[in-house]
C-alpha cells in the first residue's frame, strides 16, 4: 500500500507515520506539509507545500496512492467560527477534492474527535465545523472513507503534542491513564491504535465509516 499522510509532525499523525514505517504491507509514505518534517526513513518522501488550500502546483504527484491519513487538526479555542471553519473544512475539503480528481480509488482516513455531531446543529462550535467537514468527505466519492473520533488518545513512544496546552494535558493525565482507562475504556485509545486502525480499513474495508473509540481499538 502506498500512502500519504497530512499532519506527520502532530501528536497524531506521528503515531500514524510510526505505525506507517513499521508495518510491512506499507510500501512508501508521501508527507505533505507546510514545513519540513524531519523525517529521514527509505520509505518516505516529502512534499513541503506551503499553501494547503491550493494544489494545482503538485498534482502530477498526488496520483496513484492508495491511501490518505489525515491528522491535520487545530484547537478551536479563541478562534471565531469562520476561522475554524476555514482552517478545518475548507483546508481539508481542498486536500481531499485534489487528491479525490488524482487517486480517485484511495481510502480517505479524517481524524476529527469525540463529540462531532453529524447533525451540523450542535451548540458547540467545533462539533457542527467538524460534522459538516466528516459529511462533506464522505459524499466526495471516495472508495472508501472514514471518520475518525478518538476521544483521550494516549501519546505512546515518546510522543508529544506540539500544542502547549494539550502537552501539560497529558503530562499531567499520563500517570492516571490507567485509572481512566479502567473508569471509561469505551473513551480512551492510543497513537499506536488509531495509525493501526488506519492502515488496517485501507487494507480491509470496515462496515462502519463513523468510527469511535470501541472501533478504533477493536480494529487495531
Amino acid at each position: 500500500m502506498k500512502a500519504i499522510v497530512f499532519g506527520a509532525s502532530g501528536m497524531v499523525g506521528q503515531g500514524v507515520l510510526r505505525e506507517c514505517l513499521a508495518s510491512p504491507e506499507v510500501e512508501s509514505v508521501l508527507l505533505i506539509g507546510r514545513s519540513p518534517s524531519g523525517e529521514s526513513h527509505p520509505k518516505v518522501r516529502e512534499i513541503v507545500h506551503p499553501d494547503l488550500y491550493d494544489y494545482a502546483g503538485i498534482a502530477d504527484q498526488i496520483g496513484g496512492y492508495d491511501a490518505c491519513f489525515f491528522c491535520l487538526g487545530v484547537s478551536s479555542s479563541g478562534m471565531s467560527e469562520a476561522e475554524y471553519h476555514r482552517v478545518t473544512y475548507e483546508l481539508t475539503l481542498a486536500a481531499a477534492k485534489a487528491l479525490r480528481a488524482k487517486s480517485p480509488g484511495m481510502t480517505f482516513c479524517y481524524v476529527s474527535g469525540e463529540g462531532t455531531d453529524g447533525t451540523e446543529k450542535a451548540r458547540t462550535m467545533w462539533a457542527r465545523v467538524k460534522g459538516k467537514t466528516e459529511n462533506a468527505l464522505l459524499g466526495l466519492g471516495f472508495a472508501h472513507a472514514y471518520m475518525f473520533r478518538p476521544g483521550f488518545i494516549q501519546p505512546l513512544g515518546g510522543i508529544k503534542s506540539k500544542t502547549p496546552s494539550y502537552r501539560m494535558l497529558y503530562s499531567l493525565a499520563g500517570p492516571l491513564f490507567p485509572v481512566i482507562k479502567a473508569l471509561a475504556p469505551t473513551h480512551v485509545t492510543t497513537t499506536e491504535n488509531v495509525g493501526r486502525a488506519m492502515i488496517n480499513v485501507a487494507l480491509r474495508p470496515y462496515v462502519k465509516p463513523v468510527l469511535d473509540n470501541r472501533d478504533i481499538n477493536a480494529i487495531a
